[in-house]
């Protein structure tokens, strides 16, 4: 249970809030590459509860501006993207990605008042599909986070509107135990193949926990008996800000991330990331390929608004097509097709912001707890004493994987896992 006021804490991430405050001191995932086009529209991007807009010059810079005009607040969405700036249609001011205004055309030529407007503007930096911005108050950004999906070319990118607030999806990630029923209720263990992630999990739904506190945020192994005095463990991270590596894998051969960012209190984008690593050998059982991939006809078609994009075509109004006679069955647990959607239809149930005072916790919700407490404790440190975390300036801390394994039983999950969590391969 959370007390209400903590609630509010960290679930408002707006300008002045705690969390918010927090998150602005790291680079965040604004827009995939391919939704700007040079001299193409702009496109509107709600990110941290602050409307904005995005354009790309014919140069190929990213820019990232305030929606509304400094003249007379007309929004920058309509502006002319041209000659490596954005122009009101209004009256005709143009602004450059640092949110210079370069040129007022209504005010007469010996007017310097141009050389004292600034629109509010954003970093950009973009690699390998994702155009992070800076929104914290450094004149020079710390670097980007070692990401390591993010630093493979040729990776995967999938991105979901969520209609949820962003801790109510990132708790939902790292939820290692929802797995065993919400995704794989209906399966029995003759059904499965043994030594795979699936007959470990339909032998034993009621796992064990270890969870440790990381310069990165927080960790934790999860552990079920297995053969010859061995146990079968999933190690997952939760780093911070709002990233999260699930064991969906063989540990240390997965490469992938997600991230919870929040669009405003209530909505989140929810992004993942994967990138194709070189296997060592056989892969081993139960070895994902793969990323799941998100097919194009799961989505509906993007429009223009703030809540535009990345929308699936389950969604609440249509209770996400449950199928009511899979479900009877047992074909499926839920009724409803995907994991991804199965996952949103819970969040998305517990309303926009979860009242966490209502909760009864186990202990199997030890890492939510944990981090939880993680979180506040770093926000407030960062507000009351200005110590900032040490993963915004020390990039390297996110050099992490997730995934499966099996250990002797004598063997310390955290120390005895570390060359196959911390193999990291970057490209780019």
């Amino acid at each position: 249970m959370l007390s209400q006021a903590d609630n509010e804490l960290l679930c408002r991430i707006g300008p002045g809030t705690l969390m918010g405050d927090l998150m602005r001191q790291y680079w965040i995932p604004a827009v995939r590459s391919d939704e700007v086009t040079s001299d193409g529209a702009p496109l509107r991007v709600l990110l941290l509860g602050e409307k904005l807009i995005a354009f790309r010059m014919a140069s190929g810079k990213v820019g990232l501006m305030q929606n509304h005009c400094p003249h007379r607040g007309a929004s920058l969405f309509f502006g002319r993207n041209e000659e490596e700036g954005l122009r009101c249609v209004y009256h005709g001011w143009k602004f450059g990605a640092d949110g210079r205004c370069l040129d007022m055309p209504n005010e007469p030529p010996e007017s310097n008042f141009k050389d004292k407007i600034k629109a509010t503007a954003y970093p950009t930096q973009e690699r390998n599909g994702i155009v992070w911005a800076y929104m914290g108050p450094r004149s020079t950004p710390p670097p980007l986070p070692d990401l390591e999906a993010n630093m493979h070319a040729g990776g995967y990118i999938s991105v979901i509107h969520r209609r949820c607030n962003w801790m109510q999806g990132w708790e939902g990630e790292m939820d290692t135990v929802h797995t065993a029923f919400l995704h794989s209720g209906h399966l029995k263990v003759e059904d499965t193949q043994p030594g795979t992630f699936e007959y470990y999990t339909a032998s034993n739904r009621a796992p064990r926990f270890h969870v440790i506190d990381t310069s990165f945020g927080t960790s934790y192994g999860v552990y079920r008996p297995a053969e010859d005095d061995r146990y079968y463990w999933r190690i997952a991270h939760q780093l911070l800000p709002f990233y999260a590596m699930i064991p969906t894998g063989a540990l240390g051969h997965e490469c992938r991330f997600a991230a919870y960012v929040p669009m405003d209190d209530e909505h989140t984008m929810h992004w993942e990331v994967w990138a194709s690593t070189p296997w060592e050998g056989e892969p081993p059982l139960g070895a994902m390929a793969g990323p799941s991939r998100r097919e194009a006809d799961w989505y509906q078609p993007d429009t223009t608004d703030w809540y535009g994009r990345f929308n699936l075509k389950q969604h609440p109004e249509n209770d996400y097509l449950i199928d009511r006679e899979a479900q009877r069955s047992g074909k499926s647990w839920t009724g409803i097709m995907g994991i991804r959607q199965q996952d949103i239809a819970v969040t998305d149930s517990m309303g926009p912001i979860l009242d966490r005072s209502i909760e009864h916790l186990g202990t199997t919700d030890v890492l939510i707890i944990r981090t939880r407490r993680r979180l506040l404790a770093m926000a407030k440190a960062l507000r009351e004493k200005g110590e900032v975390p040490p993963s915004v300036d020390q990039p390297e801390l996110y050099r992490q994987r997730s995934g499966g394994i099996l250990l002797q039983r004598d063997v310390n999950w955290w120390d005895g896992t570390a060359d196959l969590r911390e193999r990291f391969q970057a490209t780019a």
